[in-house]
């Protein structure tokens, strides 16, 4: 399992009347996440899509248990569960200053061949830099 922590502090353009991170930023908040996971192993996103592979969302579930306020640091740790084939699924914890448990939340991404349009493997180098985490 491969696990990574990013903290975010919520802007005031984030959050709703009632001075709650609105809830649809936070599909935002696991993208930041999942990039800088993905990053701090050695790869970055936009090498990938260099390199002609794209990787869209194709599902996101999430469960609100409290809300995040605005200028409070959320940590947010992205899990990386199991080995990426044709998909790449992450995991998300959403936690306060006081470490509750605000969120939690999963997305799952597809590789696409750029020049195709279509489903592919994941590439070979994003495959090496797992095999420390999944051996």
């Amino acid at each position: 399992m491969f696990t990574h922590q990013t903290i975010l502090r919520p802007r005031y353009a984030e959050t709703d009347r009632m001075g709650y991170v609105y809830y649809g930023v936070y599909a935002q908040y696991f993208e930041v996440a999942r990039v800088e996971a993905l990053r701090s192993m050695g790869l970055s996103y936009k090498q990938m899509e260099d390199d002609g592979v794209m990787l869209p969302v194709r599902d996101m579930h999430v469960t609100y248990h409290k809300p995040a306020f605005y200028d409070e640091a959320l940590t947010i740790t992205t899990y990386i569960d199991s080995l990426p084939n044709v998909r790449i699924a992450f995991r998300y914890e959403v936690r306060n200053e006081e470490n509750e448990l605000l969120t939690e939340a999963t997305t799952t991404l597809v590789f696409i061949d750029k020049s195709t349009g279509r489903p592919c493997r994941a590439p070979q180098p994003l495959l090496d830099l797992f095999v420390a985490y999944f051996a």
